[in-house]
């Protein structure tokens, strides 16, 4: 049997790790008695650990809240995990980045000296995807008022900023407050959503929470619907789709991936490169080599302009085998960059 104060810890680590430990189940994982457990959770009481008593057929203990927050145990994996979770705080979004910093101050202070040097070598720099402008920050409180409805599964109510600015006289004041079902709160290349049943439209949507502003009080309590797929990691995913390159809208309120693959916009081209080049710079497309230097490419996009730029981005001869729309995306585009190149005034 381990010593008094290895007990207390391993104790300690088993509540933090889970809300409802069965007695019996503890003493059986210390390897003790359910006697010796009591007397254990008593001297945790005294060091200010706040464990409740629950009682029925597997009656047992749960670390609560308490008013004060006693000192915390973490093993070697936790320490490294808090570290890394606390420095890409950075890269959130969420605008908590100079708290995250002094939480990571905070939390090394009190760690070991072993552990406080494992910590150290992990210090790094978030350096976020370079942009035009920067991006927009969500404001912490939003996002806590977000994943408040979400838990709660109240209907929220909120004023939704356009992506320019409001035509003149239609301020957002004069406007009712848009309403949706909360369903889940996720982040996607360094902004936040919300991913929601739209009530006014009827429809799934996706709003950024940068353009979010909650009205008090919430709406009233809902069922949650089932989101399409059942995974809001493949739901987001595939609403996504084309975000970030040419073609890509960045913001899929109301996006409708219908077409093959989930693409609104699909097509086929062959490129004058060899498949392994082209692959290295394809996420979502399926290559076929054709020789030493031509190979298929099928690629998707949410528009046709959006899926012949990405295309030109290979910069090679290409040939588009179909369909039609994107030939023709192709030929508006070769007049819009001879327009662009012309010298003023030709």
């Amino acid at each position: 049997m381990p010593n008094t104060s290895a007990r207390l810890l391993a104790l300690l680590s088993l509540l933090q790790a889970r809300r409802d430990w069965p007695g019996a189940l503890l003493a059986e994982r210390l390897d003790v008695s359910p006697r010796t457990v009591r007397r254990d959770v008593d001297r945790l009481r005294e060091l200010g650990y706040p464990i409740a008593a629950f009682k029925g057929p597997d009656g047992g203990y749960r670390l609560d809240a308490g008013a004060d927050l006693p000192p915390l145990l973490f093993d070697d994996e936790q320490a490294v995990a808090l570290a890394v979770a606390l420095q890409l705080a950075a890269a959130s979004g969420a605008g908590i980045e100079e708290a995250a910093e002094r939480a990571l101050a905070t939390v090394r202070q009190v760690m070991p000296v072993r552990l406080r040097h494992r910590v150290d070598t992990l210090r790094f720099t978030v350096v976020g995807r370079p942009t035009v402008r920067p991006e927009p920050r969500a404001d912490g409180g939003v996002l806590l008022a977000l994943g408040a409805a979400v838990r709660d599964r109240e209907v929220l109510r909120f004023d939704y900023a356009a992506a320019a600015p409001p035509d003149a006289g239609r301020g957002s004041g004069d406007r009712p407050p848009r309403r949706a079902e909360p369903h889940h709160l996720v982040t996607w290349g360094g902004r936040w959503y919300l991913v929601a049943w739209d009530l006014d439209r009827g429809d799934w949507r996706t709003f950024r929470a940068d353009r979010v502003t909650p009205r008090v009080p919430n709406g009233p309590r809902f069922t949650p619907r089932a989101l399409p797929g059942g995974d809001v990691a493949a739901f987001v995913t595939a609403r996504f789709r084309g975000a970030g390159v040419a073609g890509g809208t960045g913001d899929a309120a109301g996006a409708d991936a219908s077409g093959p693959g989930g693409w609104p916009c699909r097509g086929e081209v062959i490129l004058g490169l060899p498949a392994a080049e082209v692959s290295r710079f394809t996420r979502d497309g399926v290559v076929e080599a054709l020789g030493p230097d031509r190979c298929r490419l099928v690629l998707g996009s949410w528009s046709w302009a959006g899926l012949a730029a990405a295309v030109g981005s290979y910069d090679a001869e290409v040939e588009v085998v179909g369909p039609p729309e994107l030939r023709a995306a192709f030929a508006r585009l070769a007049r819009r960059y001879a327009d662009a190149a012309a010298p003023d005034g030709s």
